[in-house]
């Protein structure tokens, strides 16, 4: 909230030219602003990667038509986070016809306070966490030989929130290797606090990611980025309070921050950054609490991911 009244993050103005880029969520809200952004900044690709491809295809001609971009510049793939067989096909596609990736940006999310189950988790867990690291470790490879073969950096960026702090995470209490099982138990379930924890499992994730893939070997930057409260589609089930709604930015300015993480220095590797700037954790993810948690939540997500694709998570 601080931040809310205090930074207004820039436009920023590295430029995309020659790169593929592939943004999850991309037919509405922060992922449609940031993609129209990166068109701009010259990006030579852009894969929008949603679940409903008619939307996406709509969000694509609204974007050309304010850019006046080349119709190539836009593809629009059929991606459902809550569907790990959606999951395992698009990365299949980006192997086959993607000639490089140089941007992957995790933006598809939800928020929402009904219990639903979808594969093997409650649907916040499966498409805010396990969908998310398993499309990123998926890609991972393609990102990696870009650099490689390129000379360049790449990008895996996530959009996080600072709600992460906030996170009560009572499953925390589990049983050893039984995170996910609380996590999937409908009595006990507080889901005004899942988004916030599947955020926190998010942190989790991307610091041991970034911790397995050093920058030096790989040429893959891993961040995290938070846009702060804004006008998106997140709120699609639950519309903000007028007073939040009155303070929450415009979509396209928190989209800056998702265009700036796509693009950001060598040293917001393994980062998380708040309107442009690295930041130092807390909650949950601070001190010797948030590394034991790290490593307890790794331990079952890589095994679920381990499952659902034997060896994707092997990228050292």
């Amino acid at each position: 909230m601080y931040t809310q009244f205090t930074s207004t993050p820039s436009l920023p103005t590295t430029s995309f030219k020659g790169r593929t880029i592939i943004v999850t969520g991309s037919n509405v809200g922060l992922g449609l602003e940031s993609c129209r952004q990166m068109v701009t900044l010259g990006a030579s690709r852009i894969i929008m990667a949603v679940r409903n491809v008619s939307k996406g295809e709509a969000a694509a001609k609204d974007i050309r038509a304010t850019t006046s971009c080349a119709p190539e510049t836009l593809e629009v793939w059929q991606l459902d986070l809550s569907s790990y067989q959606s999951v395992l096909s698009f990365a299949e596609r980006v192997k086959t016809e993607l000639p490089r990736l140089d941007v992957l940006v995790g933006n598809a999310g939800i928020g929402t306070e009904t219990f639903r189950i979808t594969e093997d988790n409650e649907e916040s867990i499966t498409t805010n966490l396990v969908s998310l690291f398993l499309l990123g470790f998926l890609l991972h490879p393609k990102l990696r030989d870009t650099a490689l073969k390129h000379s360049t950096q790449t990008h895996f960026t996530i959009v996080g929130t600072g709600l992460y702090e906030v996170a009560q995470f009572k499953e925390r209490k589990a049983p050893n290797m039984g995170l996910f099982e609380a996590l999937n138990d409908e009595k006990t379930a507080v889901m005004s606090d899942r988004y916030n924890v599947s955020k926190l499992l998010g942190m989790y994730a991307l610091k041991q990611m970034a911790a397995m893939s050093p920058l030096q070997n790989n040429g893959v930057i891993i961040n995290c980025v938070a846009p702060g409260l804004c006008h998106s589609q997140l709120h699609r089930e639950r519309k903000l309070p007028g007073p939040l709604a009155a303070i929450a930015r415009p979509t396209d300015v928190g989209a800056r921050v998702l265009t700036y993480g796509a693009s950001a220095p060598p040293q917001t590797h393994g980062q998380y950054l708040v309107d442009h700037k690295n930041q130092e954790l807390h909650g949950l993810c601070s001190g010797q609490v948030g590394a034991k948690l790290q490593k307890q939540v790794w331990g079952e997500l890589r095994q679920k991911l381990e499952t659902i694709s034997p060896g994707v998570t092997n990228i050292s």
